[in-house]
């Protein structure tokens, strides 16, 4: 099973602004939001560490957003297929 790209969208900018916030000083409610999505994002694309989560989850939203893939249709930015459907 694999992550919906709107949530992959979604993961990789909560990473991105909590990694800002964590920058501007020590705070442990950022601190442990960074650690939940650090966890979420390697878990959705199966990876064990950060950079490997980041890598992987940009690959497949190129693939979802520009249509890489074999897949007839294409996913487009709002989560849905040209036909209209959820994806």
């Amino acid at each position: 099973m694999m992550t919906h790209p709107a949530v992959l969208a979604r993961l990789v900018e909560e990473y991105e602004t909590e990694s800002e916030l964590g920058a501007a000083g020590p705070n442990v409610p950022v601190r442990h939001q960074m650690e939940d999505v650090v966890y979420t994002l390697c878990v959705s694309t199966g990876t064990y560490d950060i950079d490997a989560a980041l890598a992987a989850a940009r690959e497949r939203l190129h693939t979802a957003w520009f249509g890489d893939s074999d897949d007839a249709e294409a996913v487009a930015r709002d989560g849905r297929t040209l036909s209209g459907t959820a994806g």
